[in-house]
């Protein structure tokens, strides 16, 4: 049997869905805090972070073997007086996982989990229509992209070191925008009403809407200034090293009508590192409003 943490988004219900046509309903788990949109069919289980280790017992207990993370949430009020016995053990291990950033934290939160006995499975791994082929798959491609594509890699790398945001808007070689905290979705949006964003120190950033990464904490470069963007491109990418299984990067229909919105030209996303959610809708948007969609290393 399957448990699927279930956050906000499009994701969770996807997967309860194709887990459901194969005859293998899944057990929604849901932070008491943050239902999720997954429809009211499936059987379901509310949890709260201060009874984690609590939670992962009673899987156990009704025969759960399997757990997927997926969608986002927020970091709730932690009430440190609800934290039951099974739980306060883990919480030194996972305020010390902080100390190695988000995806630190998550690696701590997946060892929990299998020590547990439940085996982490990743989205992807569920649905893996969810990676899309290689290739350009919509639109065709503008001059100076490899230029851009460049200046992507290596603002990525430096926002991965930081264990930061997966996603630059790349414009005539020079980065325009990064994503902050807030997401992808924010970032594309302020480029869409032309919103200035604030210099950024990618040393400093803090992850506050990720998916199921944050558990932990709730335990315990500058940007160039941007003016048009025209031409531009949305880069995706997974951070170096990071914990794939339960946090893969995601886009999805909305992520398209935001790039038509912001004025993009095209999207590239990661092979093998970012999922694409309703795959035919993205690439049917982007078509209609004369985007490209690729995906290279």
């Amino acid at each position: 049997m399957l448990a699927l943490v279930a956050g906000q988004g499009g994701l969770p219900p996807h997967l309860a869905r194709v887990l459901a046509d194969r005859g293998a309903m899944p057990l929604i788990c849901e932070m008491e805090q943050f239902p999720s949109e997954v429809g009211p069919d499936f059987p379901r289980l509310t949890f709260r972070l201060e009874t984690l280790g609590r939670f992962l017992e009673t899987l156990v207990d009704r025969g759960v073997t399997q757990i997927c993370l997926a969608g986002a949430v927020r970091r709730p009020e932690v009430d440190p007086a609800r934290i039951d016995p099974s739980t306060a053990p883990l919480v030194p291990r996972l305020t010390a996982a902080m100390a190695l950033g988000d995806d630190g934290a998550l690696r701590e939160i997946i060892a929990i989990i299998e020590e547990h006995g439940l085996a982490v499975v990743g989205a992807h791994q569920i649905d893996p229509d969810l990676l899309p082929s290689g290739g350009l798959l919509c639109g065709s491609l503008p001059g100076g992209l490899e230029a851009d594509a460049a200046a992507a890699r290596t603002a990525l790398a430096q926002m991965g070191r930081a264990d930061a945001g997966q996603a630059v808007v790349v414009a005539g070689g020079q980065v325009i925008s990064r994503e902050d905290d807030r997401g992808t979705a924010a970032m594309l949006a302020d480029l869409a009403t032309g919103t200035p964003m604030p210099p950024q120190d990618p040393d400093a950033w803090d992850t506050l809407a990720i998916p199921f990464t944050s558990v932990a904490d709730w335990f315990t470069g500058q940007q160039a200034p941007r003016s048009d963007t025209a031409g531009g491109v949305l880069f995706k990418a997974a951070k170096p090293g990071q914990e794939l299984r339960a946090d893969m990067p995601l886009i999805g229909p909305d992520t398209a009508v935001q790039a038509v919105r912001a004025g993009l030209v095209g999207i590239q996303l990661q092979a093998g590192g970012v999922m694409v959610l309703d795959r035919p809708r993205v690439i049917a948007t982007l078509a209609e409003a004369g985007l490209f969609l690729r995906v290279a290393p």
